[in-house]
């Protein structure tokens, strides 16, 4: 009896899995999912510490040394038409397009978020209000509409940033507002009004933090279209306008040296490819991690 004991024990012994391992598996990130955090880490710190690790200033010329090709001495991506550094500027252009990005993002969800809430608070007209200026802006040529505002006021880097910031701002207000709505009818906000609890109160410490995950995952899908955004009208002449710089302005001044100089271009459309891939990896992660409805 007591064999036949120890013999079931040892059985069920090797074959329970231990304990944390399901965990652990779980919580491993995807090879893809390392090398996005990985280059979006390497991309924050080139924004940061821009000034430091870019070797020459953006606006110097050495016309002696004009296209000169990658692994020159002294210029390891080569320079450009007119002999400034390709590393140093795009550096710099790696800090200006996420900082144009980033302010634009968080711009687009407070603003899109803010609207959700009064909809869902106020109902009504109020709401109906909100669902059609979201249409409407779901339905407007954002592209066309940047391009007439830039060309009739001129570009600026906070024009730029507020134009950008009204780019997917409807995602968020529809988003918010559904969210909001469900949250509603819950248990736990109706006892925070019975308590007394102001709106404000009961949208911004109990309703925002349970949707939060949701808009930071939204926050991650709108990011790299906004990258893309800006580099699309620096590229057409109509983003960030010299002395300074960014991706998009890069591409489109080194587009006319593809034939003779390609490392001019190359260099910063593959930064905003592996940008954009790696933020869109990042955020299916993060969805497939904060979404409770996967689990």
């Amino acid at each position: 009896m007591s064999l036949a004991t120890e013999t079931t024990d040892t059985t069920e012994g090797a074959t329970a899995p231990r304990a944390g391992t399901a965990p652990r598996a779980k919580r491993r990130v995807p090879p893809a999912v390392a090398f996005g955090l990985f280059w979006l880490a390497l991309m924050v710190l080139c924004a940061v510490f821009a000034d430091l690790i870019r070797p020459y200033d953006i606006t110097r010329m050495d016309l002696s040394a004009r296209l000169s090709p990658p692994g020159t001495p002294g210029h390891w991506l080569g320079t450009d038409e007119l002999g400034r550094d390709v590393l140093s500027r795009l550096i710099q252009s790696v800090r200006v397009s996420l900082v144009i990005a980033f302010g634009a993002t968080i711009l687009s969800a407070a603003f899109g978020t803010a609207l959700g809430f009064l909809a869902a608070q106020f109902r009504g007209v109020v709401e109906h209000f909100v669902v059609m200026l979201a249409d409407f802006q779901a339905a407007l040529p954002f592209l066309i509409m940047s391009l007439a505002v830039l060309a009739f006021f001129g570009s600026s880097m906070v024009l730029l940033v507020c134009l950008m910031g009204f780019y997917g701002w409807e995602r968020y207000a529809r988003i918010a507002r559904g969210l909001a709505i469900s949250a509603g009818a819950q248990g736990y906000a109706a006892a925070v009004v019975q308590l007394g609890a102001t709106p404000r109160r009961v949208y911004l410490h109990h309703i925002l933090p349970n949707v939060a995950s949701t808009l930071i995952v939204s926050m991650t899908l709108t990011f790299p279209e906004i990258i893309l955004m800006e580099s699309g009208l620096s590229f057409l002449g109509l983003g960030v306008q010299p002395p300074e710089t960014s991706l998009g302005n890069m591409v489109g001044f080194g587009r006319d040296y593809l034939t003779t100089a390609p490392w001019i271009m190359l260099g910063p459309a593959a930064v905003i490819m592996l940008t954009t891939l790696s933020i869109s990896l990042v955020g299916d992660w993060l969805r497939d991690r904060l979404d409770p409805t996967i689990r």
